[in-house]
């Protein structure tokens, strides 16, 4: 059962010219969480005082609420996506980087989304501090701000009540760790799966991760078998079985996974499992219910997976 003691407001900024997944992904991730039962309250605010503001996509945001009317505590999130001209407009908003720095001073949970990390770094409370951007960016944040210490290997950091995420799908991964942290396993589970998007990612997993490490190919029936087994991991798999999910005969599935991604179907299996039996194991879960969970006989035959691919895990 979800707890309702409190709600937690999720305040997302709209600035000018917002890259609209950096929104759009975590918001339809709390907006689902709400739907199950999660005692939130979805906010949209804009920088300023206006009520408009255009995505660098070119859809129009209306009502936005001024941030002058926000009122937040140390138990709500605010969520600052990334823009176009990123570094212009972190320089030309002072107000709104004073909101930041009260904020933060306040202990409100601040999370950047890709290169909103810039907005955080001009208002200076990045200095210290671990930080993390969109891959293409992070020698750039580097070079501007020299004080934060870049992770050039995290899909996300967290540091103190600042959390900054990789960049567009990672924003996702973040806020499926937030959900996890306050509601659970169990209710984020749910979510990832309504979202059709597997619950994979930790902080500190790496932003080319194994789930995407071997997907920088373009043959959409190889993802099609990779879709299928990384929402499955529950199952024991047989080739048989995951050909006829993807209606292709096992000798050419095989085969063609085998030239786009450079390992096999098996292999493949194994390295996402112990990616999986990682993630669990470092939140505390059990060597029993982990292969409960990816449906092995028994803990032995865990430990032989996670001992065999202990030098890429």
């Amino acid at each position: 059962m979800i707890s309702k003691a409190s709600q937690k407001k999720i305040v997302f900024i709209v600035p000018e010219k917002v890259h609209l997944l950096d929104i759009s992904g975590p918001a339809h991730v709390f907006y689902e969480a709400k739907k199950a039962g999660a005692h939130l309250e979805l906010l949209f605010v804009s920088i300023d005082n206006s009520t408009n503001n255009k995505s660098s996509a070119g859809l129009l945001f209306s009502k936005l609420i001024p941030i002058s009317d926000l009122e937040v505590s140390s138990d709500d999130f605010i969520f600052v996506p990334g823009s176009e001209n990123i570094l212009y407009i972190t320089k030309t908003n002072n107000n709104f980087l004073t909101y930041l720095k009260e904020w933060h001073k306040r202990g409100v949970n601040i999370c950047s989304i890709c290169v909103g990390a810039f907005w955080l770094a001009e208002a200076g409370i990045l200095n210290g501090k671990k930080s993390t951007t969109h891959w293409r960016y992070l020698d750039k944040l580097q070079k501007l701000y020299p004080k934060t210490k870049v992770q050039k290997e995290n899909l996300f950091v967290i540091s103190d009540n600042l959390t900054m995420s990789a960049g567009v799908s990672s924003g996702i991964d973040l806020s499926l760790h937030i959900l996890e942290k306050l509601f659970g396993y169990n209710l984020t589970l749910k979510i990832s799966n309504e979202i059709v998007y597997y619950f994979r990612r930790a902080g500190d997993d790496p932003q080319l991760s194994p789930f995407l490490k071997y997907r920088n190919h373009i043959d959409s029936s190889v993802h099609k078998i990779q879709d299928y087994i990384m929402n499955n991991l529950n199952k024991r798999f047989r080739l048989d079985d995951i050909a006829e999910q993807v209606n292709m005969s096992k000798r050419n599935m095989s085969r063609k996974f085998k030239q786009k991604t450079q390992i096999t179907i098996g292999e493949y299996i194994n390295i996402l499992k112990v990616e999986r039996a990682e993630h669990l194991l470092s939140k505390g879960y059990t060597h029993t219910s982990i292969a409960l969970e990816l449906n092995y006989k028994n803990t032995n035959q865990l430990k032989t997976l996670l001992k065999k691919y202990n030098s890429i895990s």
